[in-house]
């Protein structure tokens, strides 16, 4: 399978990604532009919120990573593109 391609570079992400409103069971947060450990680029949210279930209230935990497809074969910094890239 073909490596998916990423239409923009390390430094465009960081200079303009902004953090992205989510809705969660009617709760409204943020998921915050984020670089991986792994070197993937993209947004990151940790939060808890409350929903119903038939009625009763339940505290959950939210945890959610937005990746960007193909930015973890972005160079890195100091890096040049691959040959052929």
């Amino acid at each position: 399978m073909a490596k998916s391609f990423c239409s923009i570079t390390r430094e465009q992400f960081r200079s303009g990604a902004k953090a992205l409103p989510v809705t969660v069971g009617g709760a409204s947060m943020l998921a915050e532009p984020k670089e991986f450990s792994t070197g993937s680029l993209g947004w990151y949210l940790n939060g808890k919120t409350v929903v119903e279930i038939n009625g009763v209230s339940v505290t959950v935990q939210i945890g959610m990573n937005m990746t960007i497809v193909g930015s973890k074969e972005l160079p890195k910094d100091g890096e040049s593109p691959k040959d052929g890239e």
